[in-house]
């Protein structure tokens, strides 16, 4: 009986050397070279175990009709052979999804790495894991990454679009295939979906108050591209806050400049004119390091010739000296929600979409007074 003879073998694991040394020895073809092996699958474990491969795939699944000592053994076995479970396979199978895709403009930026984290921790609790596709601000490589999650099946995706992005035919073609949608950081209003987004105007309009209120009459803002609606909001409430206060607003005043290297090109014009700003509101840090960068190789001194703000509060803003004054975002925050929604909807289905708006801080440092 193969329960019994799991039971001897509890005592002392033994793995045949049949099919543990096909699978582990590396195969060589004609040129020398190693090639990838074929993964392990529950019939290598029933067939190491001389057991049906139900009774691992139960054993695997915790199933309570499959005695500890099996399970015990089945684990044993999957551990020593290195098996990996096929996740879409297990889903297509119990007709139960638990991969959620994650639509992200930029990895390397700490803002989008703290939300991908806030994302990860709620999916994970919640016994989701989650697949990642990376869009470096290309709208192609957005249109193919959320096709290909489509084609994959996922549960439910999340999107930061692009700054590329403005035909939204793509996250149409979610909706249409019945997969649940939520946007967040990048809201898109004429899109019926779930979205989680930081309250950008206010978080502009509140750091511009600042600046006015430390003295600042000349205040410039250097913005993203003005497709995103981000964009919009975060220069409509530097825009508004200037309004308020009786600050004429000039077109010279704003300038598109969104990365540190472009700040660094695009401030040594600005800082070295005639009329030259005494602060400058930046749509991210990136942005601002990069004009506080060029501030002081031109020997500008912050904050008393020149104020800067930043917007989201990356690591950056603690490494620069002077420490940036900036706009914390809570991204990690933004993430959990985000994800939450999104697991609403796959429980509740139907609905009315909400955004969320989550609130800003300023952080006050060394750069401004």
């Amino acid at each position: 009986c193969s329960l019994i003879r799991i039971t001897c073998w509890s005592q002392v694991p033994y793995w045949s050397s049949s099919a543990v040394q096909s699978r582990i020895e590396k195969v060589k073809n004609n040129n020398g070279q190693e090639r990838t092996m074929k993964p392990i699958t529950i019939k290598d474990i029933a067939r190491e175990l001389s057991v049906s491969v139900s009774t691992v795939s139960r054993a695997l699944q915790n199933h309570p009709d499959i005695s500890e000592q099996t399970k015990v053994l089945v684990r044993e076995c999957a551990q020593k052979l290195n098996y990996k479970p096929n996740v879409m396979a297990s889903n297509l199978r119990t007709n139960k999804n638990t991969t959620i895709g994650v639509v992200i403009p930029e990895l390397n930026h700490h803002f989008f790495s703290s939300v991908l984290n806030g994302i990860e921790q709620t999916a994970n609790e919640a016994g989701y894991q989650i697949l990642i596709c990376q869009t470096a601000e290309v709208v192609s490589k957005e249109i193919q990454a959320v096709h290909t999650l489509i084609g994959s099946r996922v549960a439910g995706i999340l999107v930061g679009v692009s700054k590329q992005t403005v035909d939204l035919q793509h996250l149409h073609d979610v909706q249409n295939n019945g997969i649940p949608l939520v946007l967040y950081d990048r809201p898109c209003p004429s899109l019926k979906c779930d979205q989680v987004v930081s309250d950008d105007y206010r978080g502009a309009y509140n750091a511009v108050e600042y600046l006015i209120h430390t003295g600042c009459k000349k205040i410039m803002c250097f913005t993203s591209a003005m497709q995103l609606e981000m964009s919009r909001r975060r220069y409509q409430g530097w825009r508004d806050a200037l309004h308020d206060y009786n600050i004429p607003i000039l077109e010279n005043m704003v300038v598109e400049c969104d990365t540190r290297l472009n700040a660094i090109i695009d401030a040594p014009h600005i800082l070295q004119a005639e009329n030259r700003p005494d602060a400058i509101f930046c749509v991210n840090d990136d942005c601002a390091a990069g004009v506080l960068h060029a501030a002081q190789i031109l020997g500008v001194k912050i904050p008393e010739e020149l104020a800067v703000c930043g917007f989201s509060d990356a690591p950056i803003c603690r490494a620069t000296v002077p420490m940036l004054t900036t706009v914390q975002q809570h991204g990690v925050e933004i993430g959990k929600r985000a994800m939450a929604r999104l697991l609403a909807r796959l429980d509740k289905g139907t609905g009315v979409p909400q955004t969320e708006m989550i609130p800003t801080d300023l952080i006050v440092r060394e750069t401004t007074k």
